[in-house]
């Protein structure tokens, strides 16, 4: 007879039965260890790293600017350590098709907004935890055009870049067979491309074959819209098969499925399968330089702890606030004057319309169908271009757009929104020039850390105005045609860009054309910070290229150098 325990009288010990249910006992397990964080191996902070430890490389941020080259300089047997603010999560576990849920993957800390058109930060354009942006990105990956880096030649207006679309070219296709892009082939405004999409594009949501037919009747060529979200089941370097996309819709809370390629289940997992090291919950804030001013390492804090990284050499890839934040508060690069200058902002204005069709605009990738008819169209008064996307929008987030533009709330609101599942959008992402009074500056007010906080100051320039009314114009034809009421617009800017720009002479830019400082000389930058202009095209795949050409032409300086 098995041994019984004897409860004594005055005593709580009793027997603790064996619970069966194998996802019973899973909940009861996450409840303990989120009761008891010490007992979660998860929750441990890591080693103190050797404060003589000197690595290659010390990359700060692991979003699409950071994620490829750390991968890159890893493949070629470099030591390299990468710095991320946020946290490394589970996407199987931690993501939900729920819009408050996701919250944590923005950049939440408060940034100021300045200027007659003032830019929302957070989920609009910035992110957090390993992956970065990526992690509630569209997916949208566009290639820019080969005008788009050659505005002030075409134009007499903003700046060129200081290289042709031909040095993006080969990274972009390197980047959507790594990724698993789905697309037409060929592809309607540039069909001389040497290799088509590897994958086939993903079905078309309700608001995509509304403005697909509607476009057809007015003479408007549509296609499909390149996305980084599998279409089938693909093969992943480093992370094994990823699985197709199943059409939720809501990319922006991040995929559980792996299927959208954001960083943390394409290049991170590469780059650490060659012995790079991610490091997370690391918020850098010093970056130390000896007398010669050469980077010598970098201080951040995590857990609680502040903690040394000694390197030969930094990228810095935090994004167009973050970077010229780091810089202005270490005082680095300062000398061209153009650290937080020429802050832009793509244009977005939005057109929606209430339908008798179903449109469940919840369901399928945002932006399915595609236009780019309108990069440089003919009766334009202004410079550069605009794509136009159809689009799917979230509950919570559509609501918040009605209550900002058409100052709905209460009942007037809630009788709205029963029309939700009939509704449908167009919107446009158009260039934006750099202009002087748009700018990022450090704030007086300071933040959790005791840092002061970054203040942008943005107003769209005659430029985006008129680009905004002829597009609002155009969506409206589109909308009339394909049968909608009550049609009203949304004007807002999207991506936060330069502030670090690139350029041929340290007089006006802070970095060279392959991105390497003109005043440190062991410091590069890649990120979005460093476009001189904003393209006509969503910045992602141009931020990850960049990012592979910057690692090639280190790599090459390096091998020169002996």
């Amino acid at each position: 007879m098995p041994e019984e325990e004897t409860l004594e009288e005055g005593t709580l010990t009793p027997l603790q039965p064996e619970i069966q249910d194998p996802l019973l006992r899973e909940i009861l397990e996450e409840n303990d260890l989120q009761a008891d964080p010490s007992r979660n191996p998860l929750e441990q902070p890591a080693p103190l790293p050797d404060p003589t430890d000197e690595v290659d490389c010390v990359v700060i941020g692991t979003g699409a600017g950071g994620a490829p080259l750390l991968a890159r300089l890893a493949q070629a047997g470099l030591r390299v350590v990468a710095l991320e603010a946020g946290p490394r999560r589970d996407p199987t576990k931690d993501y939900a098709t729920d819009e408050k849920a996701q919250n944590f993957l923005f950049w939440n800390d408060e940034r100021l907004s300045a200027g007659h058109n003032p830019v929302a930060f957070g989920k609009n354009n910035s992110g957090t935890g390993v992956g970065g942006s990526t992690l509630h990105y569209t997916a949208y990956t566009p290639r820019a055009h080969r005008g788009d880096l050659t505005l002030h030649t075409d134009f007499g207006q903003g700046v060129d870049w200081p290289f042709q679309i031909d040095e993006l070219a080969p990274y972009y296709e390197e980047i959507e067979h790594f990724l698993g892009i789905s697309g037409p082939t060929p592809y309607p405004w540039d069909p001389t491309r040497r290799k088509g999409y590897p994958l086939a594009p993903l079905p078309l949501n309700g608001a995509a074959q509304l403005m697909e037919r509607a476009c057809g009747k007015l003479g408007i060529r549509t296609s499909p819209a390149a996305n980084a979200a599998l279409s089938a089941r693909y093969y992943q370097e480093g992370i094994g098969w990823r699985e197709a996309c199943t059409n939720r819709g809501f990319c922006q809370a991040g995929c559980n499925r792996g299927a959208k390629a954001s960083m943390d289940v394409t290049f991170l997992p590469l780059a650490e399968s060659y012995g790079a090291e991610i490091r997370a919950d690391a918020y850098v804030t010093e970056i130390e330089r000896d007398a010669s001013g050469r980077i010598t390492g970098v201080m951040y804090e995590q857990h609680g702890r502040t903690v040394r990284q000694r390197c030969r050499n930094l990228f810095l890839c935090a994004g167009a606030v973050e970077t010229p934040r780091l810089l202005m508060l270490n005082e680095l690069a300062l000398n061209s004057g153009q650290v937080g200058k020429h802050f832009m902002a793509h244009p977005g204005m939005q057109v929606w319309g209430t339908f008798p069709e179903d449109i469940r605009p919840y369901k399928g990738i945002p932006g399915g169908l595609i236009s780019e008819d309108t990069h440089r169209p003919k009766d334009a008064d202004f410079a550069g271009g605009y794509l136009l996307q159809s689009i799917g929008v979230m509950p919570v987030t559509f609501a918040t757009q009605m209550v900002r533009q058409r100052k709905l709330w209460g009942q007037p609101l809630r009788d709205y929104m029963r029309n939700y599942n009939h509704i449908a959008g167009i919107n446009i992402l158009g260039d934006c020039l750099p202009h002087a009074s748009n700018f990022m500056e450090l704030s007086d007010e300071k933040d959790a850390r005791g840092l002061p906080k970054p203040r942008l100051h943005f107003t769209a320039q005659e430029n985006e105005q008129r680009m905004n009314r002829h597009a609002e114009k155009l969506m409206r034809q589109i909308w009339q045609e394909a049968g909608a009421t009550d049609i009203w617009a949304f004007e807002r800017y999207a991506h936060v860009i330069g502030t670090a720009r690139m350029g041929r002479s340290g007089d006006d830019a802070v970095v060279d054309p392959d991105g390497k400082a003109f005043d440190v000389p062991n410091l590069y930058i890649c990120d979005n910070s460093v476009f001189p202009s904003a393209l006509s095209v969503n910045p992602a795949l141009t931020i990850m290229a960049l990012s592979l050409r910057t690692a090639d032409k280190f790599l090459l300086q390096r091998k020169a150098a002996g």
